[in-house]
């Protein structure tokens, strides 16, 4: 067999997301296509891109309520999307409409983060290009900030972080950094919303295996194996599982682990019944996608 052959078979594939070819092509099978942002008001929601880091491309697409005023600063969301940590996007025709939905719906001021993806840029990459973008973003808690948007209309007494899938994992893990440094002074953490989350639990992972070689008891993928989870920095939970998605039983033990650390917050748990994994972006006009939507809404909206 040439080397030409040789490097077009496969070494790694996790349909339908991606493969690896032995070349170390990775080809992305979903995921890849793109929306632009719009400064004509969609649902009454306008957003724009901004680069966060020339450096390693992080960046972010950001959302604002038409409605909103200086006089009257509005919640924070750090949004973070899913796929598996290798595909997908902030720009993607998924995740766009839907944080326009939720921004419309919430009336909130949302920071949706671009990071690497894997596997050319393993875990925990994700996790450190994310905390990246809250850290810029935290910087315009003084009002001082170079993005007006988030100096004139963001409220960093109430911010929270919030993803899907992987997302999901990586918002977990950025409210046990904030609830271990010191410099966020200016800012609080009022909590987390954890849709279809993708943890591990005691065993292998397939995935997680090939983007993260170590063990399994690593408390990013695993919360039961972080010694510290009691000081997970924000005061409630809120977690949406789905009942016929691959990971509810992983959104069940996640929930059932927070309560028994030590913790002092408030968690809650909402089954869609019948539903599968993030069944929300693909079917957003079905009755219990409205509900999800409602839901985290309010999550954000009541004290």
């Amino acid at each position: 067999m040439d080397s030409s052959s040789s490097k077009s078979e496969i070494e790694f594939e996790c349909f339908p997301m991606f493969r690896v070819l032995k070349g170390g092509v990775v080809e992305r099978i979903a995921g890849t296509e793109t929306v632009p942002p719009s400064d004509v008001p969609q649902n009454g929601v306008v957003s724009k891109d901004v680069v966060i880091s020339p450096e390693t491309g992080v960046s972010a697409r950001l959302y604002l309520p038409t409605a909103a005023s200086p006089d009257r600063n509005l919640p924070l969301l750090l949004y973070i999307h899913g796929g598996g940590f290798c595909i997908e996007s902030p720009f993607s025709p998924l995740y766009h409409p839907h944080l326009v939905s939720l921004v419309s719906k919430a009336n909130v001021v949302a920071v949706s983060v671009h990071y690497r993806l894997c596997p050319e840029d393993p875990i925990p990459i994700p996790h450190d290009d994310t905390w990246q973008a809250f850290m810029w973003a935290a910087a315009h808690s003084s009002g001082q900030g170079p993005e007006p948007w988030l100096n004139h209309h963001a409220d960093f007494g109430r911010v929270f972080f919030a993803g899907d899938s992987a997302g999901a994992n990586i918002a977990h893990n950025m409210a046990m950094r904030a609830g271990s440094t010191a410099q966020l002074s200016d800012v609080t953490i009022s909590g987390i919303v954890l849709v279809h989350p993708y943890f591990g639990k005691n065993e292998p992972d397939r995935l997680w295996d090939y983007i993260c070689p170590s063990e399994v008891h690593n408390p990013l993928f695993n919360p039961a194996a972080d010694t510290n989870l009691s000081n997970l920095g924000c005061g409630k939970v809120l977690i949406f599982v789905g009942g016929k998605d691959f990971l509810k039983n992983r959104g069940l033990w996640y929930y059932e682990t927070l309560k028994k650390s030590g913790w002092g917050g408030a968690v809650e748990m909402v089954e869609s019944e019948g539903e599968a994994h993030v069944f929300h972006l693909f079917n957003p006009d079905c009755e219990k996608a409205g509900d999800l939507l409602q839901k985290f809404a309010s999550f954000m909206n009541l004290d």
